[in-house]
């Protein structure tokens, strides 16, 4: 009988942890791109003030920002490009540009992965 009660209580444990895997699994395909996370109008949402002229599938982009075209030539130090998502606050105290690290708008792989996108553009 003790036996049988070993066998049913690992059956158990090995039944939930495959359901937590799936969990883990599912969760991970959840992760959203760079890409992703700036169109996103809850996350990123850099279509509200920025055009991205090199990306047909952004529509209705907004103009109060600067377009973010040849951003590896505009930034050509990609942690420049970064501090200024982070907090744009610090290099124009008038900006409208909502500070993504700083206010913890973006989580840290949430803002490198925009970072790494935008960097692309």
């Amino acid at each position: 009988m003790r036996k049988r009660a070993t066998v049913i209580a690992g059956a158990g444990l090995l039944a939930a942890l495959l359901v937590s895997a799936a969990a883990v699994a599912a969760d991970a395909k959840k992760e959203e791109t760079g890409k992703q996370l700036a169109y996103n109008n809850k996350k990123g949402n850099c279509l509200a003030c920025h055009a991205m002229p090199s990306m047909p599938d952004a529509q209705q982009p907004g103009n109060s920002g600067p377009p973010l075209i040849a951003m590896s030539a505009r930034f050509p130090d990609k942690k420049a490009l970064y501090d200024r998502v982070y907090d744009e606050m610090a290099f124009n105290p008038n900006t409208v540009m909502p500070p993504f690290g700083k206010h913890l708008l973006l989580s840290q792989d949430e803002l490198n992965k925009v970072v790494d996108f935008i960097y692309g553009l």
